[in-house]
């Protein structure tokens, strides 16, 4: 579990995340959705200690991250899993060696141990048999599922996927967020992405949070979404919904 109070961030004059409050709940998918500019990555970032909140507190699983000291921060950091939304695998490295990198980085593994966790981590993701292909020889789905790969490679407690499905096929879209859900579930973490994509939200979003100028305008599930009565959501729910149309008939 993850726990954000009462997060305020700005830069100058700029009040970008005003007084945030969630709870992101372990073995589930916590989704944050919000149109662009509205705050989402900024909180992540927060969470994650890429930027320092100016009030609040972050904790994880009784931990107060926002009071550690670094050694300590550095500890959770090795909990932690990214699933970046450009997949940001290593051109020049093969698909092996990519998700072997966090290994070879953060445990003292020998090559053996090493390659063993690869590939139970690739054939999780249903990618046996392309060690030693390199991203550019594989599509974008596929580099999806190794950046996948490479994110739980550590076993971690927490999974952080940045729009998992951009650039994707609805298709493989469907494929990627079931995936996403079945590895949270299985390895209990405490999964949370951030998206745009109202299939996504309606596949499987446990727990929402929409965020909306810097704020948490609303909370739910998938449920309950499409219900609200909250009109800044519902204008997003139905603009999202034209868009992901218009790009499926493209």
């Amino acid at each position: 579990m993850i726990e954000v109070k009462n997060i305020s961030k700005s830069f100058g004059e700029k009040h970008v995340l005003k007084n945030i409050s969630a709870c992101f709940e372990r073995g589930k998918t916590n989704l944050i959705i919000g149109a662009s500019g509205q705050g989402k990555s900024v909180l992540t970032k927060c969470i994650v200690g890429l930027l320092e909140p100016d009030e609040g507190e972050i904790i994880y699983d009784g931990r107060n991250f926002t009071k550690m000291p670094f050694k300590e921060r550095k500890e959770i950091r090795k909990e932690i899993g990214m699933l970046f939304q450009s997949s940001a695998l290593f051109d020049s490295l093969t698909v092996e060696e990519n998700v072997k990198f966090p290994l070879a980085m953060h445990t003292n593994m020998n090559e053996d141990e090493m390659l063993e966790r690869v590939n139970f981590c690739l054939n999780r993701v249903n990618l046996s048999g392309v060690n030693h292909l390199y991203p550019a020889e594989i599509s974008g789905g596929m580099q999806k599922r190794v950046g996948i790969a490479r994110a739980i490679a550590l076993n971690p407690k927490y999974l952080f996927c940045d729009e998992p499905n951009s650039g994707l096929d609805p298709q493989t879209s469907i494929v990627i967020d079931n995936l996403i859900k079945e590895i949270t579930e299985e390895f209990d973490m405490t999964t949370i992405v951030i998206t745009h994509d109202m299939n996504s939200v309606m596949e499987i979003g446990e727990k929402i949070f929409f965020i909306y100028q810097g704020q948490k305008w609303w909370e739910g599930d998938k449920t309950t979404i499409l219900h609200s009565d909250n009109k800044e959501l519902n204008d997003f729910v139905f603009a999202s919904a034209i868009m992901r149309n218009m790009k499926d008939k493209c």
